[in-house]
């Protein structure tokens, strides 16, 4: 991982110059790195680090048209309202996470627009987020690998297989259809922690 975010480190510090506060997204499939590559930027950078994972849909607006949508499964529109809109404009915000385990918003939190902005998760290049930021990060893993570190994570085979039969799909059908992979400047593989190129490869 430090190989790739030495390369994003590069990348960034050629668009420093020109911005005043810059933006990254790191989209890319479950289970590839986001997280952990998201964490140890900021550490790197000292900017801020945002999750996609706050947004995902509120119980009332998870109905079967919006499931159906090429990255519906995330509040795209709360989040460019709340967050992606305030860090354009290098003003301070204020959100509520989304809590998975209660089905809820949380309390709100506090955020100061910084020189370095990060968000990373699924749907972060959404088409309607996509140009607000500076730089566009895509990360991919092996199938195999990809089911191995989800599995490890949550430690239970039971729900390893959901994400198999129902989350990967839907984060397939994004990238195909809204070609998120062929749209980011930068790609990699962190099977084996290489850049690759940006055309959609087969599932």
């Amino acid at each position: 991982m430090k190989e790739i975010a030495a390369a994003i480190i590069t990348e960034t510090g050629k668009l420093e110059a020109k911005k005043d506060h810059l933006l990254i997204a790191i989209d890319g499939r479950c289970g590839s790195g986001k997280s952990t590559l998201g964490a140890y930027l900021q550490q790197k950078m000292h900017g801020n680090l945002l999750h996609m994972d706050d947004f995902y849909l509120r119980p009332e607006q998870r109905t079967p048209k919006r499931r159906e949508e090429p990255g519906g499964n995330v509040d795209w529109e709360r989040f460019l309202e709340e967050v992606l809109l305030p860090l354009h404009k290098g003003t301070k915000f204020t959100y509520r996470p989304f809590n998975c385990r209660k089905w809820e918003l949380d309390q709100p939190v506090e955020v100061e627009a910084r020189k370095i902005n990060i968000v990373e998760g699924s749907y972060s290049c959404h088409p309607e987020l996509y140009d607000y930021y500076d730089l566009h990060v895509f990360l991919t893993v092996d199938p195999k690998e990809q089911m191995y570190r989800i599995q490890n994570r949550l430690g239970k085979m039971t729900c390893a297989e959901t994400f198999r039969t129902k989350w990967i799909p839907m984060e397939e059908n994004y990238f195909s259809k809204m070609q998120v992979r062929e749209r980011c400047e930068l790609c990699f593989d962190t099977t084996h922690a290489k850049r690759v190129d940006g055309q959609q490869e087969e599932r």
